[in-house]
């Protein structure tokens, strides 16, 4: 991963990433980090779209120009142990977010829409861990209309769409 502070990026929200609680100038008030989240998400939406995918179901789509190295959305959810993440083995697609304290974002619950950014070995986008939170950044410049796509960086077990197999 790269050295987010020596690059200097801009940010679409510019939330410090060592907030416990947050308060919120729309008078809802002083609420943990955990719910505060998905209420930045709802009140406070990026210039993103989901919609469908000609790589696999969903994709996030940019609704504006995004700048390289642009901090474009985070990626929320329920923090869970891998031992409490949701593992439906009859289901082989996976949205849970890894971290290195060894917690998994769940964005089944309190998830947005970045849970919908597909895989691509050619990304122009890459997902970034600071201070045990997960931060999706412009590898490049993005043009409106463009889907996200992101490295998973990680082995898969499972069906592998026709764009994957591909690549």
């Amino acid at each position: 991963m790269r050295d987010v502070q020596s690059a200097g990026p801009t940010s679409i929200f510019d939330f410090p990433s060592d907030f416990d609680i947050a308060c919120s100038a729309l008078s809802l008030g002083c609420l943990p980090l955990s719910l505060v989240t998905s209420q930045r998400s709802a009140q406070l939406s990026p210039p993103l779209e989901v919609r469908r995918s000609g790589v696999h179901g969903r994709g996030v789509y940019a609704t504006q120009f995004i700048l390289e190295g642009t901090r474009i959305i985070e990626y929320t959810g329920q923090r869970v142990s891998w031992e409490d993440a949701p593992n439906d083995e009859s289901n082989p697609h996976t949205f849970n977010f890894g971290l290195e304290s060894g917690e998994v974002i769940n964005p089944e619950i309190g998830g947005n829409e970045a849970r919908w950014i597909n895989h691509c070995c050619d990304p122009n986008c890459e997902a970034i861990e600071e201070d045990d939170r997960i931060f999706i950044y412009a590898l490049r410049d993005i043009e409106p209309g463009q889907e996200l796509f992101y490295d998973y960086a990680m082995e898969i077990d499972e069906p592998i769409t026709k764009k994957l197999e591909n690549e």
